[in-house]
């Protein structure tokens, strides 16, 4: 149970930074966009194939968010200067990156095992310090169990998920960052300012597919490979974590929205898990698992609040009921 938990985090922390790119699109931008499923694949593949060619893994990854960046810029063009619907435009970019991914990856799925990735070299870089061996004596001595072999990758990359995070609230604070924030509140307002709205709106999604595509590069150095379809659902379980973080933590803040997109991200991975540990589900109903997670995160909340609203009232018409009763 531990270890599945473990692993719930380790790939948590790695698509928060999907979950991210999502936030930024839906919420910011109030931009519909599916590249996500496209893109996801893209950073994949790009850093898959970067890697195969002898590229430096560092770089690699590098690449995958450059190659997601401008997949999300052609997006924005077809939306703003080929005056084509948001979401069909994503669906559009979408479907033409299935067939470039192809290309790229030359093959339905390439593996990468026995390849130097972050992730390994991450790994031997923590053994070759001893403090992995220090850190397992450590619990040894207290009575707990030794940490899984890849739980270097969770701080790693729980690091570089903030350092990510804060980069973004520190942005979206900026000139440019209230810029976009504004055009998803009111579009109108802001072009009535002399801002330009269609090219922050390109930078915004590029930006955000920079993100979905930079996370797909860590999950294919991750887990080894990288496959064409793995991309199917993304959009689904990013808007998953974003509205089961706000749901569970708010949004007063853009620090604190951001922050609840991450913990969403972890949590969703975590629901999963133990969902699949029912006896009767299986690893095909993933899909199935993922709607009604969503469904429950969209519907609680409304039933939540119409309820304190019931109670609400309930107890001003008893208040009024007494103060009736007093002056009669």
């Amino acid at each position: 149970m531990f270890l599945s938990l473990f692993g719930a985090v380790e790939s948590g922390v790695i698509y928060a930074l999907m979950a991210l790119g999502v936030y930024l699109t839906f919420r910011v931008l109030d931009f519909p966009d599916l590249t996500v499923d496209g893109s996801f694949v893209t950073g994949a593949a790009v850093a898959g194939i970067s890697i195969m060619h002898g590229v430096p893994p560092i770089l690699s990854t590098l690449f995958a968010a450059i190659a997601g960046f401008i997949a999300g810029c052609v997006t924005g063009v077809l939306h703003t200067k080929g005056n084509i619907n948001a979401l069909l435009s994503g669906i559009l970019m979408m479907t033409a990156l299935y067939s470039i991914n192809l290309r790229i990856l030359g093959q339905p799925t390439l593996s990468m095992l026995g390849e130097s990735t972050l992730f390994t070299q991450l790994q031997s870089l923590w053994k070759g310090t001893g403090l992995d061996s220090f850190m397992n004596n450590m619990l040894a001595l207290i009575g707990l169990e030794q940490m899984p072999a890849t739980w270097a990758i969770v701080v790693a990359m729980t690091v570089v998920t903030l350092l990510i995070k804060l980069v973004t609230d520190y942005y979206l604070k900026t000139e440019v960052g209230l810029a976009l924030r504004a055009i998803g509140d009111n579009k109108r307002m802001i072009r009535s300012l002399s801002a330009n709205t269609d090219s922050l709106t390109i930078m915004g999604v590029g930006l955000s597919n920079g993100l979905v595509a930079l996370s797909g590069g860590f999950i294919a150095q991750h887990g080894g490979f990288a496959d064409v379809n793995m991309g199917i659902g993304m959009i689904v379980i990013g808007l998953a974590s974003v509205i089961i973080g706000e749901a569970l933590f708010g949004t007063k803040t853009v620090a604190r929205a951001t922050l609840a997109v991450i913990l969403g991200a972890i949590i969703y991975r975590i629901i999963v898990i133990l969902a699949l540990r029912v006896d009767f589900l299986e690893t095909g109903d993933m899909k199935v698992i993922t709607a009604v997670i969503v469904i429950g995160a969209l519907v609680a909340p409304k039933l939540i609040q119409a309820r304190k609203e019931k109670k609400r009232r309930l107890a001003k018409r008893h208040q009024l009921g007494r103060q009736v009763k007093e002056v009669s």
